[in-house]
């Protein structure tokens, strides 16, 4: 009866402790994603908006009980969760399903989940677990490395036989991101990129003939404008016909007269552009750096070592997909089929990014406490 009573008296409290600022811009940036996914899908709710709205609205919801969760009880699940993740990354080569040429997903009943969105969430708890149980002086040795380059390396080698480059690269930068969070000296890093550098020609043997056509393709578009290139190329078309303020909602030519492929995932940042034009692509830019830094300001608030890079590793992550997703659209990266978080139709992807925000969320509400 304490126990329930305290737990009663303690829950107000956490509600005045959420950061009820990041949780707008995570509503605004949901709402934004709603009306996009009912552009891509001509105007028709059951298309791709319905959806999208009831997964966001159940993702949300998990997110802001997560929020409640104290930390010990996420740094006790880091393990165990991690452990499952990468039991069904490693199911996914086994019975997985092909969809769109890769074997990415796995059917859970009723459910079809992508685990490899969820893993990057895995890897993030784990990372936290254990730089937030090694001290600064044992950093130092390289046998410390070992665990956290296992627990980079690993998944990162499944997920890339899906085959999902994409996906790989970011687990890999969420590493580095959290290694220097954690205190990892510059040096070190600075052996690893030399070693990947020198490992390129070797890593251009094994790729795909579709992932190397897509980096002949972002060095040349033109080298192909009706097959590799034909993406990309119509992605920059409708990104810039918008002009300054857009054709308007619901007007995209582009992606309405099907012109522009996968513009409910990989592309619709090109039909924001083609719809808002440069001032509404730049606000919504804006809206989502400023997601990102209020995650980082959780960080910095935070007290326990957890915590602190649970938040960095969550912001590091939403901006490589940011980063990624809007650079290939304007062809400043290959393409690698990224989605934009909150806005891209995927359910695997919504779901874990809004779970890894509820573990943000927490992170805020119990800053002062030590795991």
């Amino acid at each position: 009866m304490r126990t329930y009573l305290k737990h009663e008296i303690l829950l107000p409290q956490k509600v005045t402790q959420l950061p009820w600022l990041l949780i707008a811009l995570i509503v605004v940036t949901g709402a934004i994603g709603v009306m996009m996914q009912l552009s891509a899908g001509q105007g028709l709710w059951a298309v791709y908006a319905g959806k999208h709205l009831l997964v966001f609205a159940v993702g949300l919801t998990l997110a802001l009980i997560l929020g409640m969760v104290d930390l010990r009880y996420w740094s006790r699940a880091s393990y165990p969760l991690f452990g499952i993740m990468l039991a069904l990354i490693i199911a996914v080569g086994l019975v997985g399903f092909i969809g769109k040429g890769a074997q990415r997903w796995i059917a859970l009943g009723p459910l079809q989940l992508q685990p490899s969105e969820f893993m990057k969430f895995a890897v993030i708890l784990a990372l936290a677990q254990y730089y937030s149980n090694v001290s600064e002086h044992n950093l130092g040795h390289p046998r410390f490395l070992i665990p956290p380059i296992l627990i980079v390396a690993v998944p990162a080698f499944f997920i890339l036989r899906q085959p999902n480059l994409g996906t790989a690269l970011i687990v890999i930068a969420i590493g580095g991101a959290m290694s220097f969070a954690a205190g990892v000296r510059l040096w070190k890093f600075a052996a690893v990129i030399g070693a990947a550098v020198a490992a390129i020609p070797v890593g251009w043997h094994f790729m795909h003939d579709y992932q190397r056509g897509r980096v002949l393709t972002f060095l040349n578009p033109e080298r192909d404008p009706l097959g590799a290139g034909y993406h990309i190329t119509q992605a920059k078309i409708a990104l810039g016909s918008g002009g300054l303020i857009g054709k308007g909602f619901l007007q995209g030519t582009q992606a309405h007269l099907q012109f522009l492929p996968e513009a409910q995932t990989d592309f619709i940042f090109s039909l924001m552009g083609e719809e808002w034009g440069f001032i509404g692509a730049a606000l919504f830019i804006l809206i989502y750096f400023g997601m990102i830094v209020l995650i980082f300001r959780v960080s910095l608030h935070a007290r326990s070592l957890f915590g602190r890079l649970v938040a960095v590793g969550m912001g590091f992550n939403l901006f490589m997909y940011f980063l990624i997703n809007i650079g290939m659209v304007m062809g400043l990266l290959p393409v690698v089929g990224i989605p934009l978080p909150l806005i891209s139709m995927g359910g695997s992807a919504m779901l874990a990014t809004l779970l890894g925000l509820g573990a943000v969320l927490a992170v805020a509400v119990h800053s002062e406490q030590r795991v």
